[in-house]
């Protein structure tokens, strides 16, 4: 009974976890970041997106950035007024942290051929719903069924404590 008495705040940390964990989405896939991929048909694939989710852009240095704009200027392909603009390095790492649209352009002139994305950000899902199935393009920073499966192993150890 001690022994379990001492394993419930590891529980409850495990619980918090479940319900703040993130996943990581490589945008445009293997393809990343690039022009001549269709980025409507990438958002479709991987909805919903949630807030506390990350989005990683991967491009080629000095051929594109990653521009965050508003939704007139993400029609119009305008970065001239950017929300953010990240062009250094190699990747760009985003994390949704508001439930709101964000949206995503190159302003290299490829805009104009689809290099452009829209992300909804949704709140996370309240504990008594089902945890989201998506799957996303690479490993996640911590999966939401992983940490369910690890909840569950750890309440049976537990109780079988007791």
């Amino acid at each position: 009974m001690a022994t379990a008495t001492a394993l419930l705040p590891l529980l409850l940390l495990f619980l918090t976890l479940a319900t703040v964990s993130a996943d990581k989405f490589t945008v445009g896939d293997s393809k990343g970041w690039n022009p001549g991929v269709n980025y409507t048909e990438w958002e479709k694939k991987h909805r919903p997106f949630h807030v506390g989710d990350w989005l990683v852009f991967y491009y080629q240095a000095g051929m594109a950035d990653v521009v965050q704009v508003d939704e007139v200027a993400y029609n119009k392909c305008d970065a001239s007024n950017p929300i953010t603009n990240y062009s250094k390095g190699r990747s760009y790492a985003f994390e949704l942290n508001q439930t709101k649209m964000y949206y995503f352009i190159c302003s290299y002139g490829y805009c104009y051929q689809g290099m452009k994305v829209a992300i909804k950000a949704e709140p996370l899902p309240t504990p008594s719903s089902p945890l989201s199935q998506k799957t996303s393009s690479s490993p996640s920073i911590v999966p939401r069924s992983a940490v369910a499966v690890t909840l569950a192993a750890a309440l049976a150890a537990l109780l079988r404590l007791v």
